[in-house]
């Protein structure tokens, strides 16, 4: 049985201070539903204080973004070994670096292999676009960036990982995907070409995750399917009582 496992991706949301008040929010809730893996993802700048604040509880902290150079003459860019300091995990790939910040399918790859170099778990997210939903190309999309990802991996690195399958319409715009059709992309296009390159057992024991608009009303629907092993979410882990419901769902 897979663990359920929910992150918040903070996004370019909180100051330290107010990250600092969030957690406090929450703090006492997530700790206590040990049942799931609670992963909290905020700014850069926020990392060092939210990672203090939960040293002693079962939450994990996870960054949005990492170079995959372990140093060097990159501007405004983080290294995975200085995430590694703060982080468990770390997101790659996500949709919005993708499309605002020319995130190509060997850029992720090549960031996975740093990421796991230093000792962090990634959250590899794969989606399509509307206009690719439309033309029914998710499969072809889905499976590409799946592939390309985990190129160059072996299959007991793979079981470890997690992927987060987010439909990029779906993503902050309150439209969710319907949790059949979700769970089918997972299994057909992410744990199926999981299962050819790396075998059943990596593609049964990876955990991959909803996300898009997830909120309390539905997570449960999300969560009851049986390739859903947990949540994604953005806006909703702004907010305390909504990412609380969120986690309570997945148990």
């Amino acid at each position: 049985m897979r663990k359920p496992i929910i992150a918040g991706n903070w996004k370019m949301h909180k100051t330290t201070a107010e990250a600092r008040q969030l957690v406090y929010e929450t703090r006492t809730d997530l700790a206590a539903l040990t049942a799931v893996d609670v992963v909290l993802c905020p700014p850069f700048t926020a990392l060092a204080e939210v990672a203090g604040l939960v040293a002693d509880t079962p939450i994990r902290i996870g960054a949005q973004n990492a170079h995959w150079e372990p140093d060097g003459a990159y501007t405004g860019e983080i290294s995975a070994g200085m995430l590694a300091e703060f982080c468990d995990y770390v997101i790659l790939g996500h949709s919005e670096r993708r499309a605002m910040f020319g995130e190509t399918d060997e850029g992720v790859n090549r960031k996975v292999h740093a990421a796991l170099g230093a000792g962090l778990i990634p959250i590899v997210c794969v989606g399509e676009t509307f206009e690719e939903n439309q033309a029914d190309r998710t499969g072809e999309v889905v499976v590409r960036q799946v592939r390309a990802a985990l190129a160059g991996l072996d299959a007991d690195t793979v079981a470890g990982l997690v992927v987060a399958y987010e439909p990029v319409w779906a993503i902050g715009t309150g439209l969710a995907a319907e949790p059949d059709g979700a769970a089918a992309v997972i299994r057909d296009f992410i744990r199926g070409p999981v299962g050819e390159a790396f075998g059943s057992g990596a593609a049964e024991t990876l955990r991959v995750q909803y996300g898009g608009s997830v909120k309390p009303d539905n997570a449960g629907a999300f969560f009851s399917m049986d390739d859903i092993d947990g949540a994604l979410v953005g806006g909703a882990s702004l907010k305390a009582a909504d990412f609380i419901g969120i986690v309570r769902a997945a148990m």
